[in-house]
């Protein structure tokens, strides 16, 4: 280019209007808006972090009630004893006392009480003068013969989670002892298992006992009988091992400190032209911790705006814009759950008492943590693979033209969402969200924000992708309550 084309270019460039910005339309900044004023609202200090059983949930309550209402919702309880809210009654346990006395031919061994630890799910457990069994890694359950009567002793090994103590408690084992001989330390898992744990009341838990002991303890109840938490691991390893028997005994005995919860889900129906032919659910759990900082701290508050005022502000939403369409075919419940942040305890309740029988839910689509990408993201879908709604949720995409993103990467959180509890009832049941399409940005937000005080409503808070969902939601729900479309529940 020559320098009097490149002088008349530069000139050219630099009168040239600058390029617009997306236009966003109206009905787009009317649902931002919307999105925005629910948020700020539930996630203000006013609701006190919205925490179960305390005025913090009166509000939230009374708050989404009102909403729901007015968009023309109906109470989805269908129990005219409990119209629109169902009662739902937890009980905290917290260790009150741990005792724990190992014996070998009869002789007591001293061992320090900082160094073992007894739980129980019950209010009082207590086993007497049971042999210990050793069972490797417990990965292979020995069967039932083998473990009735006896404390079957584990290696952790490093491993989070209680999935092989539950199993081989269910097994038949009278109690579970794992020596922590791995990166976990005794103090970090006290600490964290002390802490107190809820559940439904009523629930029959059977008062299971597990302990858990420092290697050091475990090798001095074993001293003078050949074995040693090193011995122990070289046989686990061993080519055919079996379990076996040590030369060792144990008393166990635990009790627990109860308090009650009294707090309540929430459901709303928007009526479908065929309810017959069954329904579609969305759920989004309205709870979080309340006060969650020491008192010293500034902001003492865990107000919860991300997780999960922001999925309360999409279903809302979502029934919003179905209400004033065409008439569906099979009914939309809404569904606001308590005590998601306790173990999804409030899905369970739902699950175990719901309004309709499970099986006629047809797709059930959970929302949390929505607000933190842009809009024009792909779909992540929490449960990809894992139900039979794959090829459904798909075919909306193409007809909506959005992406979902690829492989099952966000399966890793599947079992810390309330559609978990329902995927455990044969509900096929996912969580659909822009946000969790992109696995670094939710990471960044667990590692900051997430469960802290500063999860509030920020004058940059990211709503176009949130707005996203709620579209992608809507579509979703229209196709799976179009009966021609969906004849009947996946299979």
């Amino acid at each position: 280019m020559n320098g009097a084309a490149f002088a008349l270019l530069a000139v050219a460039l630099a009168v040239a209007p600058a390029a617009a910005a997306p236009r966003v339309s109206k009905e787009r900044q009317t649902l931002l808006s919307q999105l925005r004023a629910h948020i700020t609202e539930l996630a203000s200090d006013e609701y006190q972090g919205r925490e179960p059983g305390t005025d913090g949930e009166a509000k939230t309550l009374r708050y989404l009630g009102k909403q729901w209402f007015d968009i023309g919702l109906e109470s989805g309880t269908n129990d005219p004893g409990h119209a629109w809210f169902v009662p739902v009654a937890l009980i905290g346990r917290e260790s009150a006392r741990s005792a724990a006395l190992f014996t070998r031919k009869g002789r007591r061994i001293a061992l320090p009480d900082s160094e073992v630890l007894v739980l129980t799910s019950g209010k009082r457990s207590l086993l007497e003068g049971a042999p210990v069994l050793f069972v490797g890694s417990g990965d292979a359950i020995p069967p039932r013969a083998e473990l009735a009567g006896r404390i079957a002793l584990l290696l952790d090994g490093g491993r989070e989670g209680t999935e092989r103590q539950n199993a081989i408690l269910g097994a038949g084992a009278s109690a579970v002892m794992t020596v922590l001989d791995g990166s976990r330390t005794f103090a970090a898992v006290a600490a964290q298992r002390r802490k107190q744990g809820y559940s439904i009341a009523g629930e029959e838990l059977g008062g299971d006992l597990e302990a858990f002991i420092s290697p050091a303890a475990l090798d001095k109840a074993l001293a003078g009988t050949g074995q040693s938490v090193a011995s122990l691991r070289q046989a686990a390893t061993r080519e055919g091992f079996a379990p076996f028997r040590l030369d060792l005994a144990a008393t166990f005995e635990a009790t627990t400190r109860e308090t009650r919860i009294n707090t309540h889900n929430m459901i709303g129906r928007l009526p479908g032209k065929r309810p017959d032919l069954g329904a579609v659910l969305i759920m989004a759990h309205w709870d979080h911790f309340g006060r969650c900082a020491p008192q010293a701290a500034d902001h003492q508050i865990c107000n919860g705006a991300i997780d999960n005022a922001s999925g309360l502000a999409a279903m809302t939403e979502i029934a919003r814009r179905l209400a004033r369409g065409t008439p569906l075919d099979r009914d939309v419940y809404f569904v606001a759950t308590t005590a998601e942040e306790l173990g999804l305890l409030g899905a369970l309740a739902f699950a175990e008492n719901p309004p309709l029988p499970l099986k006629q839910i047809v797709a059930a689509f959970n929302i949390d943590s929505i607000a933190l990408g842009p809009a024009g993201q792909p779909f992540g879908v929490v449960g990809a693979g894992m139900t039979p709604l794959d090829p459904q949720i798909a075919a909306v995409a193409r007809q909506q033209r959005r992406k979902i993103a690829s492989g099952n990467a966000a399966n890793m959180f599947v079992k810390r969402q309330d559609g978990w509890a329902l995927m455990q009832h044969d509900v096929a049941a996912v969580m659909v969200s822009s946000s969790w399409s992109d696995l670094e940005r939710v990471q960044r937000f667990m590692d900051g924000d997430y469960h802290r005080p500063t999860d509030r409503v920020k004058p940059d808070l990211e709503l176009g992708g949130a707005a996203d969902d709620v579209d992608f939601h809507i579509a979703l729900v229209r196709w799976f309550a179009d009966a021609r479309k969906v004849p009947s529940a996946a299979k």
